[in-house]
């Protein structure tokens, strides 16, 4: 097992302790240095901003997950660590993704054209089967099978 694999596990034990899960384990160079970013979500159908991880959140899980990674001495060199959540702005990733933010604005990139487009910008209406229900700007009601959605992201809206 990798020291990221590693980091999941540790992450995804402390994560569950607070009644979260682990959206994301990522080591990246920034500004010259290593950053290792655990980010948590709250699982379910929360959708809503009142609903979603808060800053204590967030610190809990640092503060936790922080004390363990120096005890067990998972990542090698130095690194800075950081615990935050996916955002308004989130990734959309899988079905469960797609129906649980069901009714939100989105943009979606599709890796093939549908319909003679690649990028979409409207309202999750769901997921059947294996396509994301999609309703259009203009209000016209799509299927953008999942398979070929390159990536995808919540749009934040005001």
């Amino acid at each position: 097992m990798g020291p990221l694999e590693k980091v999941r596990e540790l992450a995804e034990r402390v994560a569950s302790s607070y009644g979260l899960d682990i959206f994301d384990v990522e080591l990246k160079r920034e500004g010259g240095q290593q950053v290792l970013r655990v980010i948590v979500d709250r699982p379910g159908p929360a959708a809503t901003p009142e609903e979603s991880v808060s800053i204590d959140d967030c610190a809990r899980v640092a503060e936790d997950l922080g004390t363990l990674l120096d005890v067990e001495d998972v990542m090698p060199g130095e690194y800075t660590f950081e615990v935050s959540s996916p955002g308004l702005d989130r990734p959309l990733r899988t079905a469960d993704d797609y129906r649980r933010f069901a009714g939100r604005w989105a943009k979606i990139v599709t890796s093939e054209p549908v319909q003679r487009q690649t990028a979409f910008a409207g309202r999750v209406k769901g997921i059947e089967g294996g396509d994301v229900l999609f309703e259009s700007e203009g209000k016209k009601l799509m299927k953008l099978p999942l398979r070929l959605i390159a990536r995808a992201r919540l749009e934040v809206e005001f």
